[in-house]
């Protein structure tokens, strides 16, 4: 009865967030949507989005006790272990799992109409620039938002594609011929790849992040782009392709301000690993190409050429004054967000996406039951 009500979803989200209260729940600070119950060495984990929830840990028989007391109080249904959580594909390997969203991408290219069209190698040209007014004005951008739209939640899943998305959607508002077929070219890009996914495997709790900039990229209004990767041992777990909000002056300061604002994501996600009870035994390692942005946020003294720069992203010095950060310089070559703030050719960008664990799902054999991997404890 309460569907339709514009109170419906506090509502909703009230309810549920205090029954879960009451089974031991703890509500993470970082994410409001995620609740952590510990018990000893016993941990679950509870992700809630809407109506639709992920219940994983490391005790099956906790788990199964939790689920039978939400069916009590609501009226739920138990999927099993989790292959589906919208639109992303999750496959078991021997080695971890493998997420993708190989069914939302075959969506788009039916809604373009380009199930049949030619894959390329790449989802933009590194020599080719969009401009604003380039091009003749769509009479229907419909189809240019909801093709754009659907790219940037396929991002979630492919971090290869976040440059070009992002760069698309600078131009919701009156998109041209010229810019529908840079769309095109992304879905092309995609057709070529559509089992296309990360990789996550166990390994060392260690968090290190890559940070880069394109100094003046756009053409439009000369701001730069900021491009970030997170890795937690050796999988991404959080990337950023984002025009930035100012115009900077020099490319220490474009450096700077990518450094800051991926210092700010470091520190959101050190918050939500402690709600999961994940402890890091060293600093986060933040690596920069940017020499004179790593000697600003090393140095204490700011010359007048960095004035200018606002006062809320020089909390990054004080973070490595604190000790809660290291910042060190790696060489552009390696740099892998670099993938981030602009269009590459075939060769780097092969490079960078195979670094960023990008890759379709190992093949299995259905008949051979013996190669078929467990999975873990984890129902949605």
């Amino acid at each position: 009865s309460l569907y339709g009500l514009k109170q419906a979803p506090r509502a909703w989200n009230e309810r549920f967030t205090t029954h879960l209260l009451t089974l031991g729940f703890i509500q993470s600070l970082a994410d409001t949507s995620l609740f952590v119950r510990a018990s000893g060495s016993d941990l679950l984990v509870l992700l809630l989005y809407v109506d639709d929830i992920i219940l994983t840990g490391n005790n099956g028989v906790l788990i199964q006790q939790t689920v039978t007391a939400l069916s009590r109080e609501f009226d739920m249904k138990d999927l099993g272990q989790l292959t589906y959580f919208l639109g992303l594909q999750i496959h078991y390997t021997f080695t971890g799992i493998h997420v993708n969203q190989s069914k939302y991408a075959t969506d788009l290219l039916i809604k373009a109409g380009m199930t049949q069209c030619k894959p390329c190698s790449t989802p933009c040209l590194p020599t080719t620039k969009l401009f604003k007014f380039d091009g003749k004005p769509l009479s229907d951008p419909t189809l240019y938002r909801s093709l754009v739209g659907g790219l940037q939640y396929l991002t979630f899943s492919r971090p290869d594609i976040a440059f070009a998305v992002n760069t698309l959607c600078q131009f919701m508002h009156t998109p041209t011929d010229t810019h529908f077929a840079a769309v095109k070219r992304v879905l092309r890009y995609l057709a070529g790849t559509l089992t296309h996914g990360i990789h996550f495997t166990s390994g060392d709790a260690h968090l290190q992040a890559y940070s880069d900039a394109d100094w003046a990229g756009d053409v439009n209004d000369r701001r730069s782009t900021t491009g970030y990767v997170v890795f937690l041992g050796n999988n991404p777990i959080s990337w950023c392709a984002k025009k930035q909000s100012t115009v900077s002056r020099s490319s220490t300061e474009a450096e700077y301000r990518a450094l800051a604002i991926t210092a700010a994501e470091l520190s959101w996600l050190r918050q939500l690993l402690c709600d999961l009870h994940v402890f890091l035994d060293r600093p986060p390692v933040l690596w920069c190409d940017n020499i004179s942005a790593l000697a600003r946020a090393s140095n204490p003294v700011f010359h007048s050429r960095t004035k200018h720069i606002e006062i809320n992203f020089h909390f990054i010095h004080e973070s490595v004054t604190r000790g809660d950060l290291l910042v060190s310089h790696i060489p552009s070559s390696n740099q892998l967000a670099d993938i981030f703030t602009k269009g590459l050719h075939i060769s780097p960008f092969s490079y960078l996406r195979n670094n960023l664990m990008l890759s379709p799902p190992s093949i299995i054999l259905r008949g051979d039951v013996s190669l078929q991997p467990k999975p873990p404890d984890c129902n949605s």
